[in-house]
């Protein structure tokens, strides 16, 4: 969960920042300068239109020189600023204005390439400068839809469309600027916040790995440096047994004492680590608790519950880093939330596995009940939750983290409330507030029965 709220804290400040390198902008002004020379060749020729050629030159010799100038001035790797990339799409905006009045206006179909710039502000910039863009997009249309140059056909006659149709174009460019921009910005919101969770849960992920390949070092460790203490204690009581009172027996009684304080040392470092690498499986239970065990000191009764008579016979599952980091963060959102008890049944047939975490805590608000897994989903805190749980950021990212990892280990989850959130029964004390209920196919965690000493693996040299 720290990961979470430290990577959220950063990411949230660099969402939607840098994104757009300057050589994309370049590359796509080339493309526009290209169609524009070609558009304007090609009316002349064909069709006839009379065009004031020096407005043209100089709108597209505009173009022109800005992007000689980044492209001599920028290196090709630069990243736009949030500023820089809004200020070289108004540009383009402005550019685009300027051809449309002296060809038309809204009488040409060309009006419409007004949505790309639009487009590409909605998903690379800021919602801000999304909005200034666009909105400079409406306002330049509306403007040459009423002054601009008209059509001049070969005979001399205006190209001039219904005032109906010239209205119908206005309006389908600004629900187009309106519907892209929103479009483009949500989905483009969506994936980047799915890519950032994502990429949280890796660090968690490598974070709980790094963990315990941490503890089995440290397990190693204690293990191979136990022989040599043990000759070393010999050797110095040894010592100490043939020397006459005085400073070298002194000394070698020290030697002793110091050998046995290292390795009750290196003991208490070999009990944290054995437990991470050199077991690989252990019984259902086992696997539980240590997923709980930092959340079960908090003020908060967490209580692990088998099927009765069954404890002798529940099954071996594999200490995955997923599993342990994932079941932690739902037991600490239900400690969290819980008013004084925190349940984890545990049930197992010889198909699935199931565990269901459940609180006598307030439960989900239903606004997001159906939403829950998602990150970044319930962004303001409320008064309530501010006062139940100060550190928390209501992101959603450390559920999403939780739900992610469990399912990479085949879980299916399910989010449900105990019971109605305005329901006038006392919460406390009983199974009436969030469930959180995960479903294994037991092979996918489990050792096959009569497997069990599979747990241990073969000693590793580090």
């Amino acid at each position: 969960m720290i990961i979470a709220t430290d990577y959220n804290n950063v990411m949230t400040s660099e969402r939607r920042s840098n994104l757009v390198r300057l050589r994309t902008l370049v590359t796509l002004r080339w493309v526009a300068v290209t169609g524009q020379i070609a558009t304007i060749i090609l009316a002349t020729t064909l069709f006839g239109f009379q065009f004031d050629l020096g407005g043209f030159s100089i709108a597209i010799g505009a173009s022109i020189i800005v992007n000689v100038i980044t492209t001599f001035v920028y290196p090709e790797t630069t990243r736009l600023s949030e500023r820089g990339a809004a200020m070289m799409l108004l540009f383009d905006i402005g550019q685009l204005s300027a051809l449309l009045y002296l060809s038309g206006g809204l009488n040409n179909p060309f009006a419409l390439l007004i949505l790309a710039p639009v487009s590409i502000s909605a998903t690379a910039l800021r919602p801000m400068s999304a909005v200034l863009t666009g909105t400079a997009a409406i306002v330049f249309m509306t403007v040459i839809g009423v002054f601009h140059h008209p059509l001049i056909l070969a005979d001399g006659s205006k190209l001039l469309l219904p005032n109906i149709f010239v209205f119908g174009h206005w309006a389908a460019i600004l629900i187009g600027v309106l519907f892209l921009g929103l479009f483009s910005w949500r989905v483009t919101s969506e994936t980047q916040s799915m890519s950032e969770a994502l990429l949280a849960t890796q660090m968690a992920l490598t974070r709980e790995q790094k963990l315990t390949d941490l503890g089995g070092v440290v397990a190693a460790a204690a293990h191979e440096l136990g022989t040599p203490l043990a000759t070393i204690k010999l050797v110095s009581t040894e010592l100490a047994d043939e020397l006459e009172n005085g400073d070298l027996r002194d000394d070698a009684l020290l030697i002793r004492e110091q050998a046995d304080r290292c390795r009750d040392i290196l003991r208490s470092m070999g009990q944290a680590g054995k437990d991470d690498l050199h077991l690989r499986s252990a019984p259902l239970q086992a696997v539980i608790e240590e997923a709980a065990s930092p959340h079960m000191a908090r003020g908060k009764s967490v209580n692990i519950e088998l099927p009765e008579g069954m404890e002798g016979q529940q099954p071996h599952c594999f200490r995955q880093p997923e599993i342990i980091h994932g079941l932690r963060n739902l037991v600490q959102n239900a400690v969290d939330f819980a008013a004084t008890t925190v349940w984890v049944d545990v049930m197992w047939t010889d198909k699935v596995v199931t565990i269901r975490i459940i609180d006598d805590g307030p439960g989900f608000p239903t606004s997001v009940l159906g939403r829950i897994g998602e990150p970044f989903v319930g962004r303001r805190r409320q008064e309530r939750t501010q006062a139940a749980r100060p550190e928390y950021d209501g992101m959603g990212l450390g559920l999403f983290i939780a739900k992610t990892l469990l399912e990479r280990t085949g879980a299916d989850i399910s989010f449900a409330n105990g019971s109605g959130r305005y329901d006038q029964h006392l919460h406390t004390g009983r199974k009436s507030g969030a469930i959180v209920e995960l479903t294994w196919p037991r092979d996918r965690i489990c050792l096959a029965q009569g497997d069990e000493m599979a747990a241990l693996g073969q000693n590793v040299q580090f």
